[in-house]
């Protein structure tokens, strides 16, 4: 019986993520060995006897930031469509190896750091304690002039419903043999990736994820 899966994809590396600045809005290029690594990545796990099959994937969705755009681009993952930021499709109909729709979506953008965007967690931690905060855990205190736990989670829930309702639904319980595609690929970043997770599987994002999801990382849900 057919069990559809979601891939999650974390961005390549970038100047802030190797430094460990929070990067929400902050557009940022992937470094040179962060896209070294992603072509690694794609060769290593893209591919119709690999982790994520091309032609199985029935769509894949994708951060508005460019980091997470370029990372999708390095994954040669041979989309038969332009990517929606691109204005025609680079490759030629050789390459083409899914007919799975690409689509950038807000409700996978990274959490919105608000105050915090460019801080490294030292520098936050400073910067409440001289104010006389107390800690911080981005799980349960989410950002002060960005975005609370739950503003994550409401637009989370909406795209995992989404990713439900329209097609791991409808692939639940058919054979594999002659099935429609149905595995979906998420390519975003580590904050929001690790709460998507959690309430993938019912979590309250005040929980805190156990598991972390470093530049170019993989996984499978």
């Amino acid at each position: 019986m057919t069990t559809p899966r979601v891939f999650i994809v974390r961005h390549g590396e970038t100047e802030w993520s190797l430094n460990g600045r929070h990067t929400g809005t902050t557009e940022l290029p992937l470094t040179a060995n962060g896209e070294k690594r992603i072509l690694a990545t794609g060769k290593a796990l893209v591919g119709e006897d690999r982790l994520i099959v091309p032609s199985k994937l029935a769509h894949i969705y994708v951060s508005p930031r460019r980091r997470a755009q370029r990372t999708v681009e390095l994954l040669e993952i041979g989309c038969k469509e332009r990517f929606p930021w691109q204005e025609k499709r680079l490759d030629g109909d050789a390459h083409i190896r899914t007919q799975a729709k690409v689509q950038v979506t807000e409700d996978i953008r990274e959490w919105d750091y608000g105050d915090y965007e460019g801080l490294t967690s030292p520098q936050i931690r400073e910067q409440r304690k001289e104010r006389g905060q107390g800690s911080w855990d981005i799980w349960k205190d989410g950002c002060p002039g960005g975005e609370s736990p739950e503003d994550v989670t409401k637009r989370l829930d909406r795209l995992i419903e989404d990713i439900k309702s329209r097609f791991h639904s409808k692939a639940m319980g058919q054979l594999k043999r002659g099935s429609d595609p149905a595995d979906v690929l998420l390519v975003a970043h580590g904050h929001i990736l690790r709460a998507f997770a959690m309430r993938w599987v019912g979590k309250a994002l005040p929980d805190n994820p156990s598991f972390l999801l470093e530049a170019g990382g993989v996984g499978t849900l």
